[in-house]
């Protein structure tokens, strides 16, 4: 059995955002004082009285519209519905109940689920609000007087949240799953690839530029592993970032590279690879993060014999800085190759995760030396003494010599490359420290 799950949902504009930032601590979910921010559902976790439990913010549902990303909003946010454990229902005291609260509501009733009505926008301490008797017209029991602002009112509200859950609930941790992000420039396929992967409708999938801009975690467990996906809002040049919102969405994919084990960088093959898509993975390569460079809408490229190794090619050469990451030719829309992402997550992270002894480094480390001797300067020579592995993920090795200043970039480079090839690391960029005789070790 999974983690209970707690869904917000409500019309737009009524603080679902706002309350689901102060429920979990963070400011994860984009707020702004603007209809239709929250598109996607966005997932975290949340604790309270001893319990874990996930918790989902959802795009406003508007329930009569002819908008295409308000029809998308509330598809998803029906989706978050039909998963949740316990649902909160969240209304404006300020608006009172409106024509499309009571259509929610209805809905909500109809689905069954256990409901908890939350009424935000009650900022005021010590002084009962009596507009709050209004919502006991939409049938939803007793109103919970809430302010997302201030934080009024949440612990009851998840007081009521959890005693609805099932007493013999358990869950996996998060540390078990292989944490992967999907990164790129706009409109490159990232929702439509991870739609693939779990076989719904989980995000917002359109032609339109940004539609993605919160970072949404899914979860999924096959043969190959256990594997959370991160999609991410398409990362765009600063000088095209015009709205705040935007500009969080970027800030939003940055922070979801950091907390993924492996970023899938997906480039749109009927382009190549743009001045962006070097942006886009420099972030990655210097998180320090294992990487597979995903080549998308490979259906759509006409094709010979020396397409691929033409645009394997071309890759190399415009991001050459990541030679290490291993390329992979999907079709998102069709699902080709699609299902040899898992056991190549699984290889590249497994390889970021790799810890080689001192030992069998510092055979490497003389044999290395022999063959091509340290630098000198001025007449003196370096020498490297040992070299020790101190972290993973990436892989991180701390090398001890006599003088740290004629430690050339090129011997350096020439170390890491002599550790490749013995131990492989693929898909990882390396980490190597320089230290003194004499200096503590890390």
């Amino acid at each position: 059995m999974s983690k209970p799950l707690v869904a917000i949902v409500g019309r737009p504009n009524v603080g679902k955002s706002m309350l689901f930032n102060r429920l979990v601590g963070q400011r994860l979910s984009i707020v702004e004082d603007t209809p239709g921010v929250t598109r996607d559902r966005l997932y975290a976790e949340c604790e309270w009285g001893g319990r874990t439990f996930d918790i989902v913010d959802t795009g406003g549902i508007e329930p009569n519209t002819d908008s295409e990303i308000l029809l998308f909003m509330r598809r998803q946010a029906e989706i978050a519905i039909e998963n949740a454990t316990v649902i909160v229902f969240v209304c404006d005291v300020k608006t009172g109940i409106t024509a499309s609260d009571q259509e929610v509501a209805n809905m909500l009733l109809r689905s069954g689920k256990p409901l908890v009505l939350a009424v935000n926008k009650v900022d005021q301490v010590g002084r009962e609000n009596v507009d709050i008797y209004e919502f006991y017209n939409l049938g939803l029991g007793d109103p919970i007087p809430v302010s997302a602002v201030h934080g009024h009112g949440t612990g009851d509200l998840l007081d009521a949240c959890v005693s609805f859950f099932p007493e013999d609930a358990f869950f996996e941790e998060d540390d078990e799953y292989i944490k992967v992000a999907v990164i790129g420039k706009p409109n490159v396929g990232k929702s439509s690839l991870i739609n693939h992967i779990l076989g719904e409708e989980r995000l917002i999938v359109s032609d339109m530029a940004g539609t993605t801009r919160d970072a949404v975690d899914s979860f999924v467990e096959n043969e190959a592993g256990k594997f959370k996906f991160i999609d991410t809002a398409g990362m765009r040049r600063k000088s095209k970032v015009d709205e705040r919102i935007e500009k969080f969405s970027v800030l939003r994919a940055v922070m979801a590279i950091e907390r993924s084990d492996v970023c899938l960088i997906m480039i749109d093959a009927t382009q190549g690879v743009t001045d962006q898509d070097t942006k886009v993975a420099g972030i990655a390569h210097e998180a320090g993060k294992a990487c597979i460079i995903v080549i998308n809408k490979w259906d759509l490229v006409e094709k010979d014999h020396k397409t691929m190794d033409q645009m394997r090619e071309d890759i190399r050469r415009d991001l050459a800085y990541m030679n290490y990451a291993p390329m992979l030719f999907i079709s998102a829309m069709t699902g080709q190759r699609v299902h040899r992402l898992f056991e190549l997550i699984k290889y590249v992270w497994e390889q970021a995760s790799l810890r080689i002894t001192t030992g069998t480094l510092n055979s490497l480390l003389a044999d290395a030396t022999a063959r091509v001797q340290p630098p000198s300067d001025k007449g003196r020579r370096l020498k490297v003494y040992y070299m020790t592995q101190t972290g993973i993920r990436p892989p991180h090795f701390v090398a001890f010599c006599n003088d740290a200043r004629i430690f050339h970039f090129s011997y350096q480079r020439y170390l890491e490359n002599q550790i490749r090839n013995v131990f492989g690391l693929e898909g990882t960029p390396i980490r190597m420290s320089i230290r003194q005789k004499g200096d503590k070790e890390d």
